[in-house]
């Protein structure tokens, strides 16, 4: 994502995945969360008519409006919708920096300050790490407001690339014409139009998430550069001609494995448990009016509880996949600052890692898969080197 970078989110499933991974790639994800982001665009689908109330007839989808007159996105007003999207993207990305920030320091292991002892709910004395005010009141006393920021350029030219690439890639390969199926009954053809759309959408993640992941990495390693105050990469343009020099084109896309591997996860997950959850647990005939069965002055009422319970299902699943993909996200972003020549990739803080399998088995041992997935209420485990007195 992931996994909500969508960066996953990339953490929060739409928009900036960013967050996501905040996530993915939430959002991460960034972002990726990009199945939430492009079910979302689409208008509501059509739902079984009451006997009394013939369907409406189907509307066309919003994806298929790029080419009718006045709609969004179409003839001049493309660009313009275009822009809107990245200014938009930009400064979600802007504002969530901070949070990024704090949570990749944490991923990398980087604590400087000590653990504090408090209680838990059942009165038990327990050590607990700085949350994210507190590291992030720290990173200002070190380097100013303005250090909040670090690595910020590289991560908005990443997120506009990725939107810029997703817009031009629905312009060249256009999503076919498929009709909202809600009816119970037709579960086959549900499911097919459910496969074909998150495959679309499979497409699109993996193809953005490859071209911008070279300046995600340079943005990792501009924020890692925190730990031991190194100045290696100080700009885009002379970060990509020490990579390329050090570790040649491929040291553009390490940790690129476990974060495809986590979006594609993602978007599975999300959509095929958003499918079954409304079409085998969200009855259309509940309805909010007295009867149950709407009226006739307004035949759709009796799906509103309906409607607005499915529109709530991908946000929820959205959240639920993106902590169980969270793992890839966080070996993603130790392989991009690992043995890079940074004090944040190597011994102490890290070892040398072969491949991400192994840097996955690793944190599996030291039961640290998890770790910096919680900013506010940060226990201290087990296998730490903090002792309680």
């Amino acid at each position: 994502m992931g996994a909500l970078d969508p960066e996953v989110a990339s953490w929060a499933p739409g928009g900036a995945a960013g967050m996501a991974g905040a996530g993915a790639g939430a959002g991460a994800r960034g972002g990726a969360a990009a199945g939430v982001e492009a079910r979302a665009r689409d208008p509501p689908p059509a739902h079984r008519a009451h006997p009394r109330h013939p369907r409406p007839a189907a509307q066309p989808s919003a994806r298929r409006m790029d080419g009718a007159s006045g709609g969004l996105g179409s003839g001049d007003n493309a660009p313009t919708t275009e822009a809107l999207f990245v200014a938009l993207g930009a400064g979600v990305t802007a504002l969530s920096h901070p949070l990024l920030y704090v949570k990749l320091l944490i991923q990398v292991g980087h604590e400087p300050m000590p653990p504090t002892i408090g209680t838990n709910v059942l009165g038990r004395k327990v050590l607990y790490l700085p949350s994210f005010f507190t590291y992030a009141k720290y990173i200002v006393q070190v380097d100013g407001k303005i250090g909040l920021f670090r690595g910020l350029s590289p991560r908005l030219m990443s997120n506009a690339l990725s939107t810029v690439t997703r817009g031009s890639m629905k312009k060249v390969f256009p999503p076919d014409e498929i009709e909202q199926v809600s009816n119970k009954d037709d579960m086959k053809t549900s499911l097919k139009k459910v496969v074909k759309e998150t495959s679309y959408e499979m497409m699109m993640q993996c193809v953005s998430r490859m071209l911008a992941h070279p300046l995600h990495v340079i943005s990792m390693r501009c924020m890692v550069q925190f730990v031991g105050r190194e100045a290696k990469y100080s700009g885009v343009l002379s970060s990509i001609g020490k990579i390329f020099k050090e570790e040649g084109l491929l040291g553009f896309f390490v940790g690129l494995i476990p974060h495809l591997l986590g979006d594609v996860v993602f978007l599975w997950g999300c959509n095929l448990l958003a499918h079954f959850i409304n079409a085998y647990l969200v009855d259309d005939s509940v309805s909010d009016t007295p009867g149950g069965l709407g009226n006739d002055q307004n035949p759709g009422s009796q799906f509103s509880q309906a409607l607005a319970i499915r529109s709530y299902t991908k946000f929820v699943m959205g959240i639920a996949v993106s902590m169980l993909t969270y793992p890839f996200l966080l070996v993603g972003d130790l392989m991009a600052v690992n043995n890079c020549g940074l004090q944040a990739g190597l011994p102490p803080y890290s070892p040398v890692f072969k491949s991400w399998i192994h840097c996955w088995k690793y944190l599996s041992v030291q039961g640290q898969l998890f770790r910096g997935s919680s900013l506010l209420f940060r226990r201290v485990s087990s296998g730490s080197c903090f002792a309680l007195e």
